[in-house]
């Protein structure tokens, strides 16, 4: 009962042409509990990956299971390897060559056992090569690869987490610091206040030597 609430976090994305094929994979990727999309050429999934844009494609309608949101991202890729226009191969290098998605496990299906296939698919960076008809037991591969992809996202986001965390603490050391210095810069002193030039002079000084000298203009001596 855990493991089928844990699977069911899980979106798995099907690529096939044949529409019985890809019935059966999404009936036995149901049967996992894994929430499940299906597409019918190489060109749709990545459009729905966001990787691609088409006219011709632009109308697609995928076949998404009742449960899944849209929002959730892709966990998995399977696709079929024969496929007209861009075949599983193609995708696969598609996807492995995208910054966003390359981290993203993709697994080839194929009716024919062709060794130099499955060794250039594994080299590509697939995880699995499963042989048509893809049976119920196959499908138990899957959850190791999911299982780590999660992992690493928990990781990622854990290390985005500690990285804005630690930038948060940064910024408040960097203010706290600012404001430390601000409070020990010493204060201007008040400057004093000098005294009233206008305040009058003691009044002896202000008597002239020429005020108190008698005046003997006009007077005439006799002798």
């Amino acid at each position: 009962m855990g493991m089928a609430a844990t699977d069911s976090q899980f979106h798995v994305l099907a690529v096939d042409d044949s529409v019985i094929d890809r019935k059966l994979i999404e009936r036995l990727l149901k049967t996992s509990s894994y929430q499940v999309t299906t597409v019918d050429s190489g060109s749709k999934a990545l459009e729905f990956l966001g990787l691609y844009e088409d006219a011709q494609s632009s109308s697609y309608s995928p076949s998404v299971s009742p449960n899944n949101q849209q929002e959730v991202g892709v966990n998995l890729v399977i696709t079929d390897y024969c496929m007209p226009g861009m075949t599983g191969y193609d995708l696969l290098r598609k996807i492995k060559e995208s910054s966003s998605l390359r981290n993203i496990p993709v697994v080839i299906m194929s009716s024919e056992n062709v060794p130099s296939r499955i060794n250039r698919c594994l080299e590509e960076g697939a995880e699995e090569f499963f042989l048509k008809p893809v049976r119920l037991s196959d499908l138990s591969r899957l959850r190791p690869h999911l299982m780590k992809t999660k992992s690493n996202n928990q990781n990622q986001e854990k290390q985005e987490d500690e990285s804005e965390s630690s930038e948060t603490r940064s910024q408040e050391q960097e203010r706290e610091h600012h404001e430390l210095e601000q409070q020990q810069q010493p204060q201007p002193q008040p400057q004093p206040i000098p005294p009233n030039s206008n305040k009058r002079k003691p009044v002896e000084e202000g008597f002239s030597p020429d005020r108190t000298r008698p005046r003997y203009s006009g007077i005439a001596t006799l002798v």
